[in-house]
């Protein structure tokens, strides 16, 4: 009976100091300085009151400006870029869309952009889950298509990424600095 009562004790001493040992609290990573973020479409599909199916979403990190030049300057010109911060952006689409003439099957798939001047080229790949654009694959490219780049005057300090309404379906939006882009995506019949 002694050495059960004394096992009981030291178990619970046990318990209580390594309960003392998180009153403190865990040690948590620093907010990222590029939080993620996501976009749907529809816009708002998540927060709606109805149930609505999404279409398609992206997911990425936001890089902010913080007084830099952008585009040629931080991010070259002619160069592969993540389209975003971190990992790879990511776009998954719910039910297969149109892009560029190309049928885009439903799936995860991740987003680049090679930036020009006058033009980016958007990349999608099938590689997912990659930390920047450094494991880069192009023979995994599903599409690669040009888009007009549309100068703005109005600075955006962090990189977003949106959807509009077209009548084929919807235009991705990305917009950072004093660079915009749309990128057609079709899906409705």
């Amino acid at each position: 009976m002694k050495k059960l009562s004394l096992i009981v004790l030291l178990l619970m001493g046990a318990l209580a100091v390594n309960a003392q040992n998180y009153t403190s609290g865990v040690a948590f990573p620093k907010v990222d300085p590029s939080p993620l973020d996501v976009v749907y479409y529809p816009l708002n599909t998540t927060k709606s009151k109805e149930p609505v199916a999404p279409v398609m979403r992206v997911l990425y990190s936001r890089p902010q400006k913080k007084g830099r030049e952008i585009f040629g300057v931080l991010e070259q010109f002619d160069k592969v870029w993540r389209f975003g911060a971190n990992e790879s952006a990511e776009i998954e689409f719910f039910k297969s869309v149109n892009i560029a003439g190309k049928k885009i099957k439903k799936g995860k798939y991740s987003i680049f952009a090679i930036p020009s001047k006058d033009k980016w080229t958007i990349i999608i790949n099938k590689q997912i889950d990659k930390w920047g654009a450094f494991s880069y694959d192009e023979t995994k490219d599903v599409l690669r298509t040009d888009v007009v780049v549309n100068k703005i005057e109005k600075t955006v300090e962090a990189f977003s990424i949106t959807f509009i309404d077209s009548p084929e379906g919807a235009n991705l939006v990305a917009a950072w600095d004093n660079t915009q882009i749309f990128l057609p995506i079709g899906f409705k019949k």
